[in-house]
C-alpha cells in the first residue's frame, strides 16, 4: 500500500528546496509514495513547489512583523484558521508521517498531526534552531539536524545529525562547466565570480557589487549575479552604464547547478541551504551573513566554515568597503582557492536527503 507523507514549511528557499530534496528522495526510494506539501499562502513555496511537480495546500498563517503593525493584531485569528485548515488537510489526506522543515506553515501542521497521533519528523537546517522547531520538538518523533551541539535546543535522544538535503544535481557540477559557460554566455578564458543573496536577494551584497562592478570588469573577471526581484533593475542599469557583456544579471536563477559549475569564486549569504550547497559543490566562498536573521544564526552557520578554514567571512556592515576587494584578492589567489575548496568539501553531506528519507520511512509502523 502506498505510503502518504505530508511535508510542511517554507517562506524562503532555505526551507523550500530542502523540502523538495526530501520529497524527491522519498519518491526515489519508493516511487508510489504520495506526497502533499503544506505551505503559507502568499509565500514563495506556493509557486516553487508546483514547479517541482508536487501538490501544495496553503495555510493563512503569517509571521510577526518586527515593526509596529496592525497586522500583528490579526495573527491569533490567522493561527486559529491555520490550525483548523491543517486539521482538515490531515483528515482528508490521512498521512502516515508529517515532516516539518521550518517556516510558518510547519507549526500548525505538525501540531495538529502530533495531536492526531501521527508520527512527526523535524528537519532543522541551521546551527541555531528556529522558534517553530523549538516549540514542536517535545512532540516530535525524530529530529534531523545539520550541525553538532543541537542538544542545546532539542531532546538529545531524538536527534540524528544527517546534514542538510540539497538538490542532487549539484553533486557533479565540475562535469557541467562547458554547458554552464554556454548557457550563461560566458567566456571560457576568464574567471567567474558568482554572486547570490539567496532566493529573495541581499541588499548589502547587491549594493557592494554595484559599486565595485567596474573594478571587477577592469581586472578581467566575469560576474554571474542573482540579484533578487527588488534589485534587478539597478543591476541592469549598472551593467548598461559600464557597457560590458562580462556581467550577467538575473533576478532568480533556476539552473543553480550550472551557476555553481561556472563559478570560480562565490559570494553568498550564509543561510543553511547556501552553505550546504557550497560544501557539496566545493566552491571557494566569501560569506556575508544576514545580520537580522533570528538569533544571528547565519553568522553561526558561517563561523562553522570559517573555523574549519573553509570560507571567508565579511560582515554585512563592512560589505561596502571590503567585499569587492576580498573577492578580487581571492580570484587572484589560486592557492587560497584550492585550500578553501578542499576544506569546504570535507564538510559536505551528499547523502543527507536519502538518509532523512530513510528516517521518515522508519517512522511508519
Amino acid at each position: 500500500m502506498a505510503k502518504r507523507i505530508i511535508i510542511s514549511g517554507g517562506g524562503t528557499g532555505g526551507h523550500i528546496y530542502p523540502a523538495i530534496a526530501i520529497a524527491n528522495a522519498l519518491q526515489h526510494r519508493e516511487p508510489d509514495t504520495e506526497i502533499l506539501f503544506v505551505g503559507a499562502l502568499g509565500k514563495m513555496e506556493m509557486e516553487k513547489v508546483p514547479r517541482a511537480g508536487y501538490k501544495i495546500v496553503g495555510l493563512p498563517i503569517a509571521g510577526i512583523k518586527r515593526s509596529l503593525s496592525l497586522e500583528n493584531l490579526t495573527l491569533p485569528f490567522k493561527m486559529l484558521r491555520s490550525l483548523m485548515k491543517a486539521r482538515e488537510v490531515i483528515k482528508d489526506f490521512k498521512p502516515d508521517v508529517a515532516v516539518g522543515v521550518g517556516g510558518f506553515a510547519s507549526g500548525p501542521l505538525l501540531m495538529m498531526a502530533s495531536m492526531a497521533g501521527i508520527p512527526t519528523l523535524i528537519q532543522e537546517q541551521n546551527s541555531y534552531a528556529g522558534v517553530t522547531n523549538k516549540l514542536l520538538a517535545k512532540r516530535a518523533s525524530k529530529i534531523c539536524v545539520a550541525y553538532p551541539g543541537m542538544e542545546a535546543f532539542f531532546p538529545r535522544e531524538k536527534i540524528t545529525m544527517l546534514g542538510n538535503p540539497v538538490r542532487s544535481d549539484i553533486t557533479y557540477v565540475h562535469l557541467k562547466r562547458a554547458a554552464a559557460l554556454e548557457h550563461f554566455e560566458l567566456n571560457e578564458g576568464a574567471k567567474t565570480l558568482f554572486v547570490m543573496g539567496g532566493s529573495l536577494g541581499a541588499r548589502s551584497i547587491n549594493e557592494s557589487i554595484t559599486e565595485g562592478l567596474g573594478k571587477l570588469v577592469e581586472a578581467g573577471y566575469q560576474v554571474l549575479w542573482q540579484t533578487g526581484k527588488n534589485d534587478i533593475d539597478k543591476a541592469k542599469a549598472a551593467i548598461e552604464k559600464l557597457g560590458t557583456d562580462k556581467v550577467k544579471a538575473f533576478d532568480f536563477i533556476y539552473t543553480m547547478d550550472l551557476a555553481y559549475a561556472v563559478a570560480d569564486v562565490v559570494v553568498s549569504r550564509a543561510g543553511a541551504l547556501s552553505v550546504s550547497e557550497l560544501c557539496l559543490a566545493a566552491k571557494p566562498a566569501i560569506l556575508v551573513p544576514f545580520p537580522y536573521a533570528s538569533e544571528d544564526h547565519q553568522t553561526k552557520n558561517a563561523m562553522n566554515l570559517v573555523d574549519s578554514n573553509a570560507a571567508i567571512l565579511v560582515k554585512d556592515s563592512e560589505a561596502r568597503t571590503r567585499l569587492v576587494d576580498q573577492a578580487l584578492a581571492l580570484l587572484d589567489d589560486v592557492t587560497r582557492q584550492r585550500e578553501l575548496q578542499t576544506n569546504i568539501n570535507k564538510l559536505a553531506r551528499p547523502s543527507a536527503a536519502d538518509d532523512i528519507a530513510a528516517e521518515v520511512f522508519n517512522l511508519i509502523q
